[in-house]
């Protein structure tokens, strides 16, 4: 029996541009078209006045729903998983962030079976090869240089569900490290990073393609020194992760790296702890305390920020309301440019025949209405409902 469903009259975002009064056809968990509004099937849902887009890609998320990816439960990882979710990011790479590197392989090993079962889609480690002088929210004693095999352990241990690994690439061993990540198809990441221009010029030689978090946790852009920003904005090779809360960055470094990478490189990412979709309160990151006031998440101790309480709904809208940009390039941002890094983009990231029935209903105001993940709601647009002509 064949699970069919017409969603019509949208404006539905395609990687050619924007259809008005469009419509999307799902069959058994995958897009089988975007069709013309003029098409004969009768529609299941009228979403005229909204917007269907791809489901959301985030690379770099720690949890969320009050768990932690780096020490919950399975249950728990799977309810920060669905947190995300119901704020319509339908593809999620668990993150870690610093510790032992015998806990870090233990957790890998755990959250690997997770990637098996299609729960998430694999496991960037951020720590513990960053920069003491950037560390952010990680705790300094559990900081080491990336040596190479204890890189290979990390990998290893993730059973072939590494995707990302963090480093600081001018410390010792920085070097080789993204080499041998390049060799074994991980990405390498620069980030909570003390290099040169001259040195991240020569980790991206090496084969390292992602910024973590741009701007954050790296030296500022200088006039004599340019530091890392410079290196990363400019090279075609690299695309840029941002946190688009209205925290982490003034809405002038938003449009700097959307001006310079260009649409095509820019990675929205949440990079969320466990208190995103759960609250104020007082939380740990690791061995370190954090308290979330108004949303905002800093070290008890420091005062640092750590992490951030974002969900990828709030960015498009803050993207699409407050920074003004097409809503074509923040699609590329919180879709397209995360599932090509991926590798997956043959099944998410867009919406074309053939690919994983992922998509994110939205209003004309761009609040969050409706997700479905491999053709099932997740969220059901009640409001917009129509039943089937009999």
């Amino acid at each position: 029996m064949t699970d069919r469903k017409v969603l019509a009259g949208a404006r539905v975002v395609l990687p050619t541009g924007i259809v008005d009064n469009g419509r999307v056809i799902v069959e058994n968990g995958r897009i089988t078209g975007p069709a013309p509004a003029s098409g004969t099937s009768a529609p299941d849902l009228d979403l005229s006045g909204h917007w269907i887009v791809p489901g959301f890609v985030d690379l770099h998320n720690h949890g969320g729903g009050g768990a932690s990816f780096t020490s919950g439960t399975v249950d728990e990882v799977l309810k920060g998983v669905h947190t995300h979710r119901l704020h319509g990011t339908t593809t999620l790479v668990a993150s870690t962030v610093t510790g032992d590197m015998h806990f870090l392989a233990h957790r890998a090993a755990e959250l690997s079976e997770l990637a098996e079962q299609g729960d998430i889609a694999g496991v960037h480690f951020e720590g513990p090869f960053i920069s003491p002088c950037r560390k952010g929210a990680h705790s300094e004693e559990l900081l080491r240089d990336p040596d190479p095999a204890e890189v290979r352990k990390l990998i290893d241990a993730a059973r072939g569900h590494a995707r990302m690994v963090t480093l600081a690439t001018e410390l010792p061993g920085g070097i080789d490290s993204v080499r041998l990540l390049a060799e074994h198809g991980v990405i390498a990441a620069i980030g909570h990073t003390d290099a040169t221009y001259e040195q991240t010029v020569e980790a991206i030689e090496a084969g390292a393609t992602v910024a973590t978090h741009l701007f954050n946790a790296m030296p500022p852009l200088g006039h004599r020194s340019p530091g890392p920003i410079a290196a990363l904005l400019e090279d075609e090779r690299v695309t840029v992760e941002l946190i688009n809360d209205g925290t982490h960055l003034h809405p002038a470094a938003l449009e700097l790296a959307f001006h310079h990478a260009g649409p095509g490189r820019v990675a929205f990412i949440t990079d969320a702890m466990d208190a995103a979709g759960f609250g104020d309160g007082v939380y740990s990151l690791g061995p370190l305390a954090v308290e979330v006031r108004d949303g905002v998440a800093r070290l008890v101790e420091g005062g640092s920020i750590a992490g951030s309480t974002l969900t990828l709904d709030t960015a498009f809208k803050r993207a699409a309301t407050v920074d003004r940009l097409p809503v074509e390039s923040i699609v590329q941002a919180v879709s397209a440019n995360p599932a090509k890094l991926l590798g997956m983009y043959d099944t998410v990231g867009s919406l074309e025949p053939g690919k994983d029935a992922d998509l994110v209903v939205l209003d004309a105001e761009f609040t969050l209405k409706g997700v479905m993940r491999k053709g099932a709601w997740v969220v059901e647009p009640h409001t917009a409902l129509v039943a089937h002509a009999s």
